[in-house]
């Protein structure tokens, strides 16, 4: 696989994966350069907490997939105010390609109640929640409808976007796509993040992109993002977006 056609943050990251030698270049001026260039950051920010360099990130792996021809639609799992749906409809606009759907899966009524399993490096994810929920007892909750008006500003019929409502764990597989070409996981928790593997993986193309929001915040999404990896049913090698940001690519089923 070649790797000099893509945008060059994606392209290291890409190589990194596949075990290649590459020099390191200045990643900041990669980012900034491409968000400049396709307007996502000024398009998505009012509705998303991810970082720049996650943003670019994201955008590079939907051009990634579009030109290497990997097959399937996206999917993202935890969607808040849909900021990650709308870069990847609006750079798929850019791109002229209007044949995939990008699916969002979310509660749209707050975070799940956490386990044991879900802390951060200092708090408990439990102790965090009941700290800063919203007066209704709430975490984190954006409407469906909410979120609809917010993808709607690239998307104005909803043509190519799917919002599928209620715990992953009672939505998936069964409302997935069967062929996924981008799977982001942002649920947070161990349980969904597990079940979301399990559910999920198996329909990513080979040659797809993974990518775990929170792997390196949340203990309980790195503990089944680990778990699953050392399962040693999947070949599938991590590297870093960011602080908190993993990603893979899809080498094998």
């Amino acid at each position: 696989m070649r790797f000099r056609n893509l945008p060059g943050a994606f392209a290291r990251n890409i190589a990194r994966s596949r075990g290649k030698a590459i020099v390191p270049a200045d990643h900041d001026a990669d980012v900034d350069a491409y968000l400049a260039e396709t307007g996502l950051l000024d398009t998505c920010k009012p509705f998303t907490m991810t970082s720049p360099r996650r943003l670019a990130a994201l955008g590079q792996a939907v051009d990634y997939v579009i030109d290497r021809g990997i097959p399937g639609d996206f999917v993202e799992c935890g969607v808040w105010k849909g900021g990650s749906l709308i870069a990847m409809r609006h750079r798929l606009t850019q791109r002229g390609d209007e044949d995939r759907v990008v699916y969002g899966f979310d509660t749209f009524a707050g975070m799940t109640p956490p386990t044991n399993e879900d802390q951060t490096d200092g708090e408990s994810a439990a102790s965090m929640m009941d700290r800063e929920k919203d007066d209704d007892g709430t975490w984190l909750a954006v409407s469906r409808d909410d979120v609809a008006a917010n993808v709607r500003t690239v998307d104005p019929e909803l043509a190519r976007v799917r919002l599928v409502e209620g715990p992953v764990e009672q939505t998936l597989p069964g409302e997935a796509p069967e062929q996924i070409a981008i799977l982001r996981l942002d649920t947070d928790w161990y349980e969904s993040t597990k079940h979301e593997l399990e559910t999920l993986y198996p329909r990513l193309s080979v040659g797809g992109v993974l990518i775990i929001d929170d792997y390196g915040y949340w203990r309980g999404s790195r503990q089944a993002v680990d778990e699953f990896i050392e399962a040693g049913n999947v070949p599938l090698h991590l590297v870093r977006i960011d602080q908190w940001a993993k990603m893979a690519v899809k080498v094998g089923a």
